[in-house]
């Protein structure tokens, strides 16, 4: 009796330390990370890279508009010495060097430009630099949440081609199933098994490549987020057709020329541009600046007397070597690039929207023509299968149907995802990403 329950604890122990150890071995699964289009737009704002780094060059221009506003305000500084020096008296005419020289100087010193039309105008092209600057930032954010809606949609494509070609397996499964009892009854060749076959391991084939683009594509999608790679993906969204308004091209174009940001911040370079031209010429207008300090000198800290100093200056320009105008030259080449820019953007907007309505159209249609196509797809394979059952055919006409209905799956799925891709791109000619569902 003992040695039973010696041996029942003993293998107790063996069966539990063995799970343990196969827990431990297993490898652990990464954390599952649901995403809706919506959730993953919103976490492209908040981890994206291309969008971190818009924003910190918003805040470089705003320092730099710090930078620029610096000479118009008061500098002031101090400064506390003390020095024990000799002097040669040569230098004055006279023989020999001086006696150690005790000097004790504190002092307080004061600069203020109090006119200059060219720093002003510099203090009004770093503002609008800044302004600029930020407005790019908002450009980057809104082109950010319309590429991460196509990834998104472009990863959905892939599992839907997964799904896609798992049902073109299971079915080539099937047909294979069909020619071989066909065969065992005697109304079927070895052909027709050997071509059912073929038909079988092709799509084997085309599951295996759909599931590595599906991988890629998700793994695209998560670098673009700007999240950890080692999280398993999970869309809630689905590839399917939602309701989108179409708004005629005077409507589409009004909206767009209201509320794309790129109008605005080219807008804001080409005042840029301009503020950057006038400071240039501003300085050939006088500027006046003072200058002034106070302080305690003497030999000793506790013996001192107070001095002080107070002075305007007017600065009037008068020959520079030519650098001037060749900056002038620069700044009215730039006021010119920003203006072709300005025009080349206003059509450049035109066509996305004018292009984002016809292909919006055209999709919709596609649509429907696929989901009839895969329809009649269908029913021609059952067609086809019916007449190999009753021995009127070969497995051929099989194929081919079957064959047609794999183009079909891939032309309503393409149809899905083209739909898609158009409706993102019109929201984003027309600057409405953020109403986007």
């Amino acid at each position: 009796m003992k040695k039973v329950v010696l041996i029942s604890a003993f293998s107790l122990l063996f069966l539990f330390g063995l799970s343990r150890y196969t827990r431990a071995m297993e490898p652990e699964l990464p954390p599952e990370l649901r995403l809706s289009l919506h959730d993953a737009i919103g976490a492209a704002m908040e981890n994206n890279p291309t969008l971190q780094l818009s924003r910190a060059r918003a805040e470089e221009a705003e320092g730099a508009a710090r930078v620029s506003r610096g000479p118009l305000l008061p500098n002031l500084s101090g400064t506390v010495s003390r020095t024990n020096e000799t002097i040669f008296l040569g230098a004055i005419g006279l023989s020999g060097i001086s006696d150690p020289i005790d000097l004790f100087d504190a002092r307080v010193r004061l600069t203020q430009n109090l006119f200059s039309l060219s720093l002003i105008q510099q203090w009004r092209a770093g503002k609008a630099g800044a302004e600029a600057a930020a407005s790019d930032a908002e450009v980057t954010r809104r082109d950010t949440m319309a590429l991460i809606g196509l990834l998104y949609m472009e990863a959905l494509r892939a599992e839907a081609a997964v799904k896609a070609s798992e049902a073109n397996v299971d079915l080539s499964r099937q047909l294979l199933a069909l020619a071989q009892d066909r065969k065992a009854a005697g109304l079927a060749t070895h052909l027709d098994v050997t071509r059912a076959q073929v038909q079988m391991e092709n799509e084997k084939q085309r599951l295996l490549v759909a599931q590595n683009q599906r991988d890629r594509t998700k793994l695209n999608l998560i670098r673009s987020l700007g999240i950890g790679r080692d999280v398993h993906l999970v869309l809630t969204d689905a590839l399917a057709l939602v309701e989108v308004e179409q708004p005629s091209p005077a409507e589409a174009l009004a909206a767009a020329r209201a509320q794309r940001v790129e109008l605005q911040t080219q807008a804001l370079r080409e005042k840029f541009a301009s503020l950057t031209l006038r400071s240039v010429q501003s300085e050939l207008i006088p500027s006046l600046s003072v200058n002034a300090n106070y302080g305690r000198i003497g030999n000793k800290v506790d013996d001192t007397e107070g001095t002080r100093f107070i002075g305007l200056a007017l600065s009037v320009p008068f020959f520079d070597g030519g650098s001037r105008q060749g900056r002038i030259a620069q700044s009215l080449s730039r006021i010119r690039q920003e203006e072709i820019r300005r025009r080349d953007l206003s059509q450049q907007i035109d066509f996305e929207v004018r292009d984002a309505l016809l292909t919006l159209a055209s999709t919709r249609q596609q649509v429907a023509v696929s989901e009839v196509g895969l329809q009649l797809a269908l029913q021609e394979l059952e067609l086809a299968r019916q007449r190999f059952e009753a021995g009127f055919a070969n497995n051929i006409e099989v194929t081919n149907a079957q064959t047609s209905v794999v183009r079909a799956r891939d032309n309503a799925i393409e149809a899905l995802f083209n739909f898609n891709a158009a409706r993102i791109n019109l929201a984003r000619a027309k600057g409405e990403m953020e109403t986007l569902q």
